[in-house]
């Protein structure tokens, strides 16, 4: 029995990294009117969700658990911070590291960023369980690529 993915490896439509990448896409854009009266971005909702998890985190703690470099972490921790929602603060103890901890204001958004997930959920409009399943094999799939 043959699967359409062998009968013609080169369709488009059979490409993984193409489903990846418009799936990414069209989800990133459905987050936008939905971040945008926090003043964030979505690369920086992932940095807030990663200091609601624990805070204060190290800059190369932050990155490691975002898998971004500090080159790309660092001009989203400033924006954050002028924002008011975080406070970024060499450790006296060792000026090499960076500490980032949450404002209280960041803190406060904690709260009112929990109706984000549901917003989500209700305009992607897929049962949860077809979420949880996707968020799995995207979770494997990011295993099976990971580099580090």
């Amino acid at each position: 029995m043959s699967t359409p993915l062998l009968e013609n490896p080169l369709a488009l439509d059979n490409q993984v990294c193409f489903a990846l990448a418009i799936a990414s896409r069209n989800v990133i854009a459905l987050y936008r009117p939905i971040l945008e009266p926090f003043d964030l971005t979505h690369p920086q909702y992932l940095v807030m969700l990663a200091l609601w998890d624990e805070s204060p985190r190290t800059l190369k703690g932050l990155g490691h658990t975002l898998c971004l470099e500090p080159a790309t972490l660092s001009p989203l921790l400033k924006r954050l911070e002028a924002t008011g929602y975080v406070r970024r603060q060499r450790r006296p103890t060792d000026e090499r590291t960076l500490d980032i901890t949450l404002t209280k204001s960041g803190e406060a958004l904690r709260s009112v960023a929990e109706t984000i997930p549901p917003q989500v959920v209700q305009a992607l409009n897929l049962p949860v369980d077809e979420l949880v399943t996707l968020r799995n094999s995207l979770h494997a799939v990011m295993a099976a690529t990971s580099t580090s």
